[in-house]
């Protein structure tokens, strides 16, 4: 079996190819030129923008996938609001391009796409937790992305054959984690803090949204599974369905945290439209698959912590 990741060199690329290693498949990781790919073993590195159509049929003749993972893309909310087009000129095309190139060469491989539970936007507190039908009201030029990106995909797929089933992923985390995200820049400065490479103050931005966190090692089984069994055109909520305020997330950072670590408000991280309660409900995923998460969050933030501390060299341990 041949397995295309796209956007394989990202935080949930990098985990992909690493859970895939353990999979009797060849693997074909995309991202764009330069990107870092992590590759090992039966893993082929292929450098391409899924903005161009050109370089997308390029991926797919090399590739020639029995199943597609498709993450590439921009994924970060904060940078929508700054950079609006380039986040659905990005996130739209590339799903055109990638499905067009698969159809137009006749073939015709499983495809999950992955979108976000920002699909859903302000929603009411009775509508908690999420279910996959709730309506969608994207609050943000990268939650419009996600919400387009799906349309197209359950268009494209069945016009070439294709099963698509998508994906609506809440809040995930880990190692790796991009510092642009909340509890990722938490960790990030405390493990500066640790290391004396800046004052001991921690900047936050809301503390009070809260969201439904998973480990990024249980989102990627989840997305595994779904390729398997997940029914074409359907869309599955990946999600623990548990919330978590943000601060609830700083506090059991800190709790790992070797030294005194004041925390102060920082206006510049409040986001435009910050959606105050994101909780889902995984019954669709857990019935069709059976995955359950594994990794409680108190383990997945004390891996993250670890993480930068190894990725800015500090040797502080994380306590027993």
């Amino acid at each position: 079996m041949r397995v295309l990741v796209t956007g394989a060199a990202g935080f949930v690329g990098s985990h992909v190819l690493n859970f895939l290693q353990g999979e009797a498949v060849e693997v074909f990781g995309m991202d764009l030129p330069g990107a870092s790919l992590a590759s090992g073993e039966g893993v082929t590195g292929i450098a391409a923008d899924m903005n161009d159509p050109e370089a997308a049929g390029r991926v797919i003749e090399e590739a020639a996938p029995d199943r597609i993972i498709h993450l590439a893309g921009q994924p970060s909310v904060h940078r929508s609001w700054a950079e609006p087009g380039e986040t659905l000129r990005t996130n739209i095309l590339g799903i055109v391009n990638l499905l067009d190139a698969a159809r137009e060469r006749g073939l015709q491989p499983a495809v999950l796409v992955v979108g976000s539970a920002e699909e859903y936007g302000l929603v009411e507190p009775s509508q908690i937790p999420l279910v996959e039908t709730t309506p969608l009201r994207p609050s943000s030029p990268y939650a419009v992305s996600k919400v387009a990106q799906a349309a197209l995909a359950r268009l494209y797929g069945p016009a070439g054959g294709m099963r698509v089933v998508l994906a609506r992923t809440f809040n995930h985390t880990g190692p790796g984690r991009g510092a642009l995200f909340a509890e990722s820049s938490f960790a990030r400065q405390i493990a500066e803090i640790e290391a004396g490479l800046k004052p001991p103050a921690l900047m936050v931005g809301n503390l009070e949204a809260v969201r439904d966190f998973t480990d990024v090692r249980d989102v990627v089984r989840a997305y595994w599974a779904l390729l398997g069994s997940g029914a074409a055109g359907a869309v599955y909520n990946v999600c623990s369905g548990r919330g978590w305020s943000i601060r609830e997330m700083l506090d059991m950072l800190l709790e790992h945290a070797r030294a005194k670590i004041e925390v102060r408000v920082d206006p510049e991280r409040l986001r435009p439209s910050d959606i105050p309660v994101l909780v889902g409900d995984s019954s669709e995923l857990r019935a069709v698959t059976g995955w359950e998460p594994r990794v409680p969050l108190r383990v997945t933030l004390a891996d993250l912590l670890d993480d930068w501390r190894r990725r800015i060299g500090s040797a502080a341990p994380s306590p027993a």
